[in-house]
C-alpha cells in the first residue's frame, strides 16, 4: 500500500518539473498533461478487472507477486523515458500491476483478520498508502532543487525500494485460509487459522471458525448464480445470496470515494494551489508536502474508531465535513478570482481556502480513505469476494481516471465554479449511505453472509440490527453455543467432517442440512 501511495502521488510533483515538461514536449499542453497523468488509472482499471479472471486460480500471494512484477516493468519504462510514447506505456503497465495489487491486498488482509481487528488493519493499510503519498510529496519537493532530469527520474525510480521489500516478504506470508478452504485444502486452512490465533487446530475456537467458513462455502455453492446469468439479468430459482446487490454496494463505496474530489488534490494539489490560489511553484510544492503530513497524522484517528463508530457513521460524517469544506473553498476561490476587489483582499481569501483544503484532508483521511477499500472485502460473499473487490477497485480506478482527466481543463475553463461539482457529490453521499448501506463493523464475514441469506431489507435504516455498529446479540449467542458444542468434539470427528467437506468441494456432493439449527452436522 505504501508503493500504491507513492506511485499515485509522485506524478503530481513530476508534472510541474520544468525538465520533465521540456523532455516530453508538454509545455503549455494542459490536456496532454492531464491525459498522461490519468492514463495510469486506465492501467489500474485493466489490472483490477483482470483479477476477476486470475484472482481465484492464482490465490492472494501469487496475485500480489504478479502485480508487483508488472509494476516494476512499468516503473523502469517511466524513469527511463525519453519520449511521450514511452511514458504512456510505462504509466499504463505500472497501472496494470497496481490494479492487481490494490484489488487483492485488502481481500487478503480481510480474510486473515479476526472481526474485531479487520477494520483497524485495513485502515492501517490505507494509512501506509498515505505514508507513501506523503513521502512522494517530500521527495519531489526535495528534488525540485536538483537540476536536470534527475529532478524527476530519481523520484520515479525510488519506488523500487518498496518493490524489493514486497519481493522479500510476500513469499513468506500465509495464504488466505478462506481461499484454501474454497479449494478443498482444509488442513492447510485450519493450520493457518490456528497459527493466526496462536493455538492448535483442535481448539474449539478454530473448529468453530473452520465450520463457519465451510458453511459459507457450501451455502454459496448451492445458492449462487452463474456470472453469465447475472450479467443477463437472470437469477433463476436460487439467488439466495443477494450477489448483485452486494457487488454494487462495494462498487458504490469506491465510486463515492473518487467522486468526493480527493484526486482533484491528490494528483494536482500543487497545480490547484498555483492555478486557483495563485501561489508560487515552490510554495505550492512545500504546502502540498506539509498537507500530506497533516493528512497522514489525522488518518490515524480512524484506527481506533473504525470499529467503535462503524463504517456507516464514518462515511456519513466525513462526507458532510467534506461538503462543508468544498463550500468554503468555492466561496474563497470565487473572491480570489474577483477582479473588482483589492489584490490584498484577494490574497486573504486565497489563504483562507488553503486552510480548508487542509481540513478537507482531515475529514477524508478519517472517513473515506480506508472504509471504501474495506467495505467490498466484507460485504461480498466468499465465492464473489475476489471478483467483488476487483470490480470495486476497477470502479475506483475508472472514476479516478475521469476525475484526473477533467481536473486541469476544469480548473482552467470553469475556475471557481469547478468546485461546486464536489459540493453536490459529497452532500448526496450522506443520504445514500444512510438509506442503503448495512453496517459491517464487529461482524464476522460469515455473519454478513447470514444477514444476506435472511431477510436483508433494501432500505436498511428500517432494520436496527442492520445499522447497529455493535455485533447483533443473536450472532454472539450462536457463536457461543457453537464453542460449547465443539469443545466436546474429538479430533477424529473433526478430521472425518473435513474429509467429507473436501470431497463435497471437489466432487460437487451436497452436504445436508444447511440450516443453523443443525449447523454442527453441516
Amino acid at each position: 500500500m505504501t508503493l500504491f501511495g507513492y506511485d499515485q502521488g509522485v506524478f503530481g510533483g513530476v508534472i510541474v518539473t520544468q525538465d520533465f515538461l521540456d523532455q516530453l514536449g508538454l509545455n503549455g499542453k494542459t490536456t496532454m498533461i492531464s491525459t498522461v497523468t490519468a492514463i495510469y488509472d486506465i492501467g489500474c482499471f485493466i489490472g483490477a478487472i483482470s483479477v476477476c479472471a486470475i484472482g481465484e486460480p492464482l490465490g492472494r500471494k501469487k496475485s500480489v507477486l504478479l502485480g508487483t512484477t508488472i509494476m516494476s516493468i512499468g516503473a523502469i519504462l517511466q524513469f527511463a523515458s525519453f519520449s511521450l510514447g514511452q511514458m504512456f506505456a510505462g504509466r499504463i503497465i505500472a497501472g496494470v500491476g497496481n490494479g492487481i495489487n490494490t484489488s487483492v491486498a485488502p481481500v487478503w488482509q480481510g480474510e486473515t483478520s479476526k472481526a474485531s481487528w479487520r477494520g483497524k488493519l485495513i485502515v492501517i493499510e490505507m494509512i501506509m498508502n498515505i505514508a507513501g503519498f506523503s513521502l512522494s510529496n517530500w521527495v519531489t519537493y526535495g528534488f525540485s532543487f536538483v537540476s536536470g532530469s534527475a529532478a524527476w527520474r530519481v523520484p520515479l525510480a525510488l519506488q523500487f525500494l518498496f518493490i524489493m521489500i514486497l519481493y522479500g516478504t510476500v513469499p513468506w506470508l500465509p495464504e488466505s485460509p478462506r481461499w484454501l478452504m474454497a479449494k478443498g485444502r482444509v488442513e492447510e486452512a485450519d493450520q493457518i487459522l490456528a497459527d493466526l490465533e496462536s493455538t492448535d487446530v483442535d481448539d474449539p475456537v478454530i473448529i468453530t471458525q473452520s465450520k463457519d467458513i465451510q458453511w459459507a462455502v457450501q451455502f454459496e455453492k448451492e445458492n449462487a448464480v452463474r456470472w453469465r446469468d447475472l450479467l443477463r439479468g437472470r437469477t433463476g430459482n436460487a439467488a439466495g445470496t443477494h450477489t448483485l446487490r452486494r457487488i454494487f454496494l462495494g462498487m458504490g463505496t469506491q465510486a463515492m470515494q473518487q467522486l468526493s474530489g480527493i484526486n482533484v488534490t491528490s494528483y494536482y494539489l500543487p497545480t490547484v494551489l498555483i492555478e486557483s490560489v495563485r501561489l508560487s511553484t515552490d510554495l505550492a510544492r512545500l504546502l502540498a508536502a506539509c498537507n500530506s503530513v497533516s493528512y497522514l497524522l489525522f488518518s490515524t484517528i480512524g484506527i481506533p474508531n473504525v470499529e467503535r463508530w462503524g463504517r456507516r457513521k464514518m462515511m456519513m460524517y466525513a462526507a458532510a465535513g467534506q461538503c462543508f469544506c468544498y463550500i468554503i473553498i468555492t466561496i474563497c476561490i470565487r473572491y480570489t478570482e474577483l477582479d473588482s476587489i483589492a489584490e490584498a483582499t484577494q490574497e486573504q481569501w486565497a489563504k483562507a481556502s488553503i486552510a480548508f483544503f487542509f481540513l478537507y484532508y482531515v475529514f477524508f483521511g478519517i472517513g473515506w480513505q480506508g472504509v471504501p477499500w474495506l467495505y467490498p472485502t466484507e460485504i461480498n460473499s466468499l465465492a464473489t469476494r475476489t471478483k467483488g473487490a476487483a470490480l470495486g477497485t476497477a470502479t475506483n480506478w475508472i472514476f479516478n481516471f475521469m476525475v484526473v482527466e477533467i481536473t486541469p481543463p476544469g480548473i482552467k475553463n470553469l475556475q471557481w465554479a469547478f468546485y461546486i461539482i464536489w459540493i453536490v457529490f459529497n452532500g448526496a453521499f450522506v443520504p445514500i449511505v444512510y438509506f442503503l448501506y448495512p453496517e459491517t463493523a464487529g461482524r464476522s464475514l460469515e455473519d454478513i453472509d447470514r444477514f444476506f441469506a435472511g431477510r436483508a431489507p433494501l432500505l436498511v435504516f428500517t432494520d436496527k440490527e442492520a445499522i447497529s455498529s455493535k455485533r447483533p446479540q443473536h450472532f454472539i449467542d450462536r457463536e457461543q453455543e457453537e464453542y460449547r458444542r465443539n469443545s466436546s468434539v474429538s479430533p477424529a470427528e473433526v478430521r472425518a467432517a473435513n474429509d467429507r467437506f473436501r470431497r463435497a468441494t471437489i466432487t460437487s456432493e451436497k452436504l445436508e442440512p444447511l440450516d443453523d439449527e443443525h449447523h454442527e452436522d453441516a
